[in-house]
């Protein structure tokens, strides 16, 4: 048997030995190096090339540029002294239409301003066209900060007898067209709201020997007169409606202008009919003398179609059996008392 001498090693256990693993190894390594060592070379290249695309798609794509003018307000191109005035808490469904029907209606120099609750500004805000509408200075959204209220009738009532309110949200007014959720300007009318400007109050006559001021729910008030009446007298809270408290004064009032029954009646209708109204003021308690006959209440609406976007209506197919088209049934037998 051989012996193996000190310092010698057995065959395949060397250092320099070469095997499979170790070849493996260096390839790797090689390929890893050579990787790294390439990798500069390329990758300028992409990201310039990445670049230039970029670039060019940008130059390609639509874009909108917006050229501001710090000192410029857009509200500047309307009259400052007429405003078209709405204040409605509720978020009616109907309120963004009716808002841009008036905008289209009443003569382009007007501006508009709608207060409300956060509710109700947020669901006329939502729209594209009120947006757009804002951003032209064309109207105003509001709610109005505290103690100032529009929970209630009452609240407006207060709102709009208290002189600080105009003090503070309409200082330039002169002018001011007041409407409300169930009241509508026609476009078909002859009239322009413009013509009217002569006088210090003018809205629906409530008879047609009317002398008192005309309803509030449309009308167009001149704030000189509204002025003078607040400046020396204060309206009681809880008491009578702000529009029979104005027209009280003003018919009264030395110097101003109150139009009568009989030139109101086309201005606005309530509940004595005109054929041709400039616009429409519809409670919930509809007038006989405008709604009851059939024939006239097709006449209103074909002169007018924009009321059917303020109007809660039954199509004339879901009109019951027997019913006259003026609100009663016809031929209907009373049922007998039961026996005993």
């Amino acid at each position: 048997m051989s012996t193996l001498h000190a310092g010698t090693s057995s065959p395949g256990t060397g250092i320099f030995v070469i095997n499979k693993q170790r070849i493996l190894i260096l390839v790797s390594l090689i390929l890893t190096w050579s990787f790294a060592l390439m990798l500069p070379r390329y990758k300028a290249p992409v990201l310039e090339y990445g670049k230039e695309k970029y670039n060019d798609y940008i130059e390609h794509l639509p874009a909108v540029k917006v050229d501001w003018h710090p000192k410029y307000d857009p509200k500047s191109q309307f009259n400052a002294s007429k405003v078209a005035l709405m204040i409605e808490a509720r978020p009616i469904p109907h309120l963004v239409p009716q808002i841009l029907h008036m905008i289209s209606v009443v003569p382009p120099d007007w501006r508009f301003m709608f207060i409300g609750s956060n509710k109700s500004v947020i669901s006329v805000s939502r729209s594209f066209a009120t947006q757009y509408q804002e951003a032209n200075g064309k109207l105003d959204l509001m709610v109005l900060p505290k103690p100032w209220s529009i929970d209630s009738k009452e609240d407006v009532y207060r709102l709009l007898t208290d002189l600080r309110f105009y003090d503070e949200f309409l200082p330039e007014v002169e002018w001011l067209l007041k409407f409300e959720s169930d009241s509508i300007m026609c476009a078909r009318s002859d009239d322009s709201l413009n013509d009217w400007l002569h006088y210090s109050w003018a809205g629906a006559p409530r008879s047609a020997t009317d002398r008192f001021a005309g309803n509030g729910g449309l009308s167009l008030r001149r704030m000189t007169a509204v002025r003078q009446i607040l400046n020396f007298q204060a309206r009681y809270n809880d008491t009578e409606p702000e529009d029979e408290w104005f027209g009280k004064r003003l018919t009264v009032l030395p110097g101003a202008k109150v139009a009568s029954g009989a030139q109101e009646d086309h201005f606005s209708v309530e509940g004595v009919w005109h054929d041709k109204p400039m616009g429409y003021h519809v409670q919930a308690d509809l007038a006989e003398d405008v709604w009851k006959d059939p024939r006239r209440r097709k006449g209103n609406f074909e002169y007018c179609p924009e009321l059917a976007m303020i109007m809660d209506m039954k199509l004339e197919r879901e009109r019951c059996e027997g019913d006259n088209k003026e609100g009663e049934i016809v031929g209907e037998k009373k049922k007998k008392p039961a026996k005993i």
